[in-house]
This record gives structure tokens, sequence and C-alpha cells, in this order.
């Protein structure tokens, strides 16, 4: 999944692709280094990121996916906001990626009426709140128990098991020990029968553990979805699309050598 941010201020590449023409030229680059889905975020989730209403995001987002849904791959949107996902569905995206994970009013009722696909993260807390004190008795338990709980009362209110990605959100309400700790211990959460998504890409817990500031952390970011992928990830999040799919494609070599 390659991540196409319009805005201003996310985390790593924030006002880079905020014009549309260059966020337009942006994802096809990704769908041309071997992305197999585009996630276009119009508002930042970084810690401490100000929030976006509805209609300055749909301005955002909504053209990109005009202008992609008709290429090789399908597109995921990034939003929490019913609005943004109706406007985004209507013009053809295919995957609504939800931090929230639906809890918005009326998120969960407009994705019962589509066939979209739908990813439900982990947060602790809110973007505005989520890294000022994180803290877990068991991190991977908590977060095992928040996607099997917040899983089963989506799809008892109508959105079909086979739809629906988890995301155990790195950085979201995590320190450096949980997000390890998730990742070690990712199988746990696979044994929970959904596809696993994994964002780990340019994270602070890379730089936790290299030094490195965010531009410098590709190494790190390449190191971590193959990680991710040998725990059960079914699909990595990424800004770093053509270097990932080498690491993939080496290790795919060596393995069918071993089988």
């Amino acid at each position: 999944m390659g991540i196409v941010n319009v805005t201003p201020d996310s985390f790593s590449d924030g006002g880079r692709f905020l014009q549309f023409d260059r966020a337009l030229e942006h994802g096809r680059q990704l769908i041309a280094e071997g992305a197999d889905i585009l996630d276009i975020g119009g508002e930042s989730t970084r810690p401490g990121a100000a929030e976006v209403n509805a209609a300055q995001e749909i301005d955002r987002v909504v053209p990109l996916v005009r202008a992609l849904r008709d290429g090789r791959v399908p597109v995921s949107v990034d939003t929490s906001k019913p609005e943004v996902m109706r406007a985004a569905l209507d013009e053809g995206a295919a995957i609504i990626n939800d931090v929230r994970a639906l809890v918005a009013a009326g998120a969960v009722e407009l994705m019962a009426q589509r066939e979209c696909g739908v990813v439900l993260m982990h947060m602790q807390g809110t973007p505005q709140t989520m890294q000022l004190d994180p803290s877990y008795v068991s991190v991977v338990d908590e977060v095992a128990d928040f996607l099997r709980r917040r899983r089963d009362e989506v799809r008892q209110a109508g959105v079909a098991s086979d739809r629906i990605v988890l995301d155990p959100g790195f950085g979201f309400g995590k320190r450096g020990v949980h997000n390890r700790r998730l990742l070690a211990r990712l199988g746990q959460l696979r044994a929970l029968g959904q596809p696993l998504l994994v964002g780990l890409s340019r994270k602070a817990s890379l730089g936790e553990m290299t030094g490195r500031p965010v531009d410098q952390r590709l190494v790190a970011s390449v190191v971590a979805a193959l990680l991710a992928i040998q725990a059960g990830a079914h699909i990595v999040r990424v800004h770093d699309v053509a270097a990932t799919r080498d690491a993939i494609a080496v290790w795919e070599a060596v393995r069918q050598e071993q089988q």
C-alpha cells in the first residue's frame, strides 16, 4: 500500500504533495514502482495534528480519487469522517482506511450499505492526545481485544467479515516499547482471523531504534515492513514502494529455495 498524503502537515512528507498535479504524479509513480493499493489521505493524523473539516478534506481527496480510480490498483481513502467516506466511495474509492475504526456517527451504517473494503485501526486517545502518556498493562492483549470487539460490532452492523482488515495502529498512542512488542507478537493478532495491515514506514519508533531523523529511515522502514510480512501481515503501508518491493522479492526468492 503506497502512501499519498495530500496534506500540509503529515509527519514525513507534509506539503510535498498538497498540490493536485504533484499528488497525481506521485500516485502514478508509486503504481509504477509496484504498489498494489494507493492510500490517499487529506488530513494528517501525526501526533498533535490539527483537525481538518470535512469540506476541506473532500476538496483534497476526491479529485485525486477521481483521477486515479481507473488505474491498475484500487484506491483507499484514509479518513474518519462519513461525509468524506461517502464522497470518496461515490467517486470510485474501493477501501476506507479509518484510524478511528468507524466510531463516528453514521460511519458503520454507511459501510454496511456499501461493498468496499474496510480497515479498522487501534488508537489510544486521539491524534491530538495519543502520545502524551500512552500506557498499557499488556499492549498486545489490549490491542487484540479492541480489534476483536470492534470487528464483531462492525460485522453485527452488517459489514461482511471478508471486507474487514485490522490494523494494530503502530505509533498511535504507543511508546517505542509498545510498538516493538506488537511487531514481535504480531502472530497473536493474526490469530484473530482477519487480514492485517501494518504501517511502520518512517515512524518515530524506527527513529528511536536507529537514531535516524525521519528523512533517513529508509532502511529501517524496509526492514520493519519485511519483519511484519514474515510475522503475518497481509498489507504493509509504506512511503518507499520500490525499495520495499525489492526487499520482498529477495525474501520470496530465498524462501522458495527453502521449501
